[in-house]
């Protein structure tokens, strides 16, 4: 086991930073256990490793494990969004003032590895989330690894880029995942080391919408986990536009809409869709929830 402890410059809220990473409360690769300590697992450049977050009297207490845990452990201070500049960040809506003074220590942190952020995100692709999260999980403990050292049980590292290249069809369907999203995974799992060597969100943003299958959603999803940019949209998300005009406007808005509402805080576009999902502002349901498919039936 090894060690880091690192005192955040400003507030931090640690779980809110590390809460994109989840997926689902069975996630196998992220548990958050009884003393408030947050375990996420990550297949580093270095191999395998598992990282526990917790906060003693202000500092951040990282111990990781396995042949990453050097790579986590330096890397910590970037997961918890330590390169996040919010200088430029003005709230330009009342309805925000006080959630951005209660969320004070809202930061964008990246991981630094797109892979991890991909695959989950196309799973996500035009399914409800626990359709997608039942994938993730299935296809983690059948093709991940146990994660390194005393990490809960049940915890498991993303398999490598080969790996997901050469999942058979019937275990992608024994998962839930129909032929689209598992053609789109393997093939950006070709694309891997390219993908994972983009040196701006700009170059991974062109990376990944030139493979088949990934648009502008499964892109700001990604970069905003992986690269940390506050300013990936998540354009073409089923719940965010109606959430970002009911609470600037009072009434639902569309992606366009969506887009001009956003336009006072570009550069800082996803900072402020954070902040205003955590308002708690909804519309009022009209219609019937988007039922979840079963694949595994078809």
């Amino acid at each position: 086991m090894r060690e880091r402890r690192w005192t955040p410059e400003g507030p931090l809220d640690v779980e809110l930073a590390l809460s994109p990473h989840r997926r689902g409360s069975g996630d196998p690769a992220w548990h958050r256990t009884l003393d408030g300590a947050v375990w996420r697992t990550s297949r580093t450049p270095d191999g395998p490793g598992t990282l526990r977050v917790s906060v003693a009297a202000g500092t951040v207490v990282g111990q990781a494990w396995g042949p990453g845990a050097g790579w986590l452990l330096e890397t910590l201070p970037a997961l918890l969004g330590a390169d996040d500049d919010v200088s430029g960040f003005r709230v330009e809506h009342e309805v925000l003032t006080d959630v951005a003074r209660k969320h004070a220590g809202l930061r964008i942190g990246r991981t630094g590895r797109v892979m991890e952020a991909l695959v989950p995100a196309v799973l996500e692709q035009k399914v409800v989330g626990r359709e997608a999260w039942r994938a993730w999980r299935w296809l983690l403990h059948r093709y991940g690894e146990p994660a390194p050292g005393p990490a809960p049980e049940g915890m498991r590292v993303i398999p490598e880029a080969e790996v997901w290249r050469q999942i058979p069809s019937w275990h992608w369907h024994r998962a839930g995942a129909e032929a689209v999203r598992a053609r789109t995974i393997a093939t950006a799992a070709w694309h891997a080391a390219k993908l994972e060597g983009a040196g701006t969100t700009e170059e991974l943003d062109r990376l990944l919408r030139a493979l088949p299958g990934i648009g502008v959603w499964t892109s700001a999803e990604v970069r905003q986990r992986a690269v940390g940019d506050p300013d990936a949209v998540s354009v073409g998300d089923f719940h965010l536009a109606k959430i970002v005009g009911y609470a600037l406007t009072g009434a639902t808005t569309d992606d366009p809409g969506m887009l001009r509402l956003l336009e006072p805080y570009r550069g800082h576009r996803h900072r402020a869709a954070v902040l205003i999902t955590l308002t708690g502002l909804r519309a009022p349901a009209r219609g019937p929830r988007m039922p979840a498919r079963d694949y595994r039936s078809f």
